[in-house]
């Protein structure tokens, strides 16, 4: 194939993604071709000089997810039973509000360290514990994954208690009584 050769004029720079427009303009403007020596040499008018140059793209904005602050819960009765809902909620656990707060203000009156040495799982030997008084076998059989394994630690005690609460009656908010 005969080289091509165009001449020393003003070049105008074209990116890889102008390449096929600018060759076409290219080809376009050709006036004359000659032979010299073996070498064909294509005259182009001035405004079709081009060289095209490899660059390399400029950065393309991606989209980019704004993924919302973690929440932070007041460490309190309230903040405790906020974390449990959104726990509950990713594991698809059904209890309200209200059913967990009425629960512990039954079992514990909002204490995350009351423990019952009275009742019959006291003389067996496993005491109720925590705000929602779960006993150290329940506690382990309905722990969810991602809490804290202290039966003490609020926030898993209610997570541990509602799961075993929908498992046996259905949702948290079935229980009226001692469970």
């Amino acid at each position: 194939m005969p080289a091509i050769t165009m001449p020393r004029r003003s070049k105008s720079v074209v990116t890889i993604g102008q390449a096929a427009g600018a060759v076409a303009l290219a080809l376009a403007a050709v006036a004359t071709s000659t032979t010299t020596g073996g070498a064909r040499t294509m005259d182009v008018s001035p405004v079709a000089q081009v060289s095209i140059v490899e660059s390399t793209p400029a950065p393309v904005a991606l989209p980019v997810a704004i993924v919302p602050p973690a929440p932070v819960y007041a460490d309190n009765l309230d903040g405790w039973i906020r974390q449990a809902m959104d726990i509950l909620r990713a594991h698809n656990i059904p209890a309200s509000y209200d059913a967990i707060m009425r629960n512990i203000m039954r079992e514990s009156t909002g204490n995350p360290r009351a423990i019952n040495l009275y009742d019959s799982n006291a003389a067996a030997g496993i005491p109720s514990k925590g705000l929602l008084q779960v006993i150290d076998p329940t506690f382990a059989a309905y722990h969810v994954e991602g809490t804290s394994t202290d039966i003490y630690d609020p926030v898993a005690n209610i997570v541990a208690a509602c799961n075993y609460a929908a498992h046996r009656y259905g949702s948290m908010d079935n229980v009226n009584s001692a469970y």
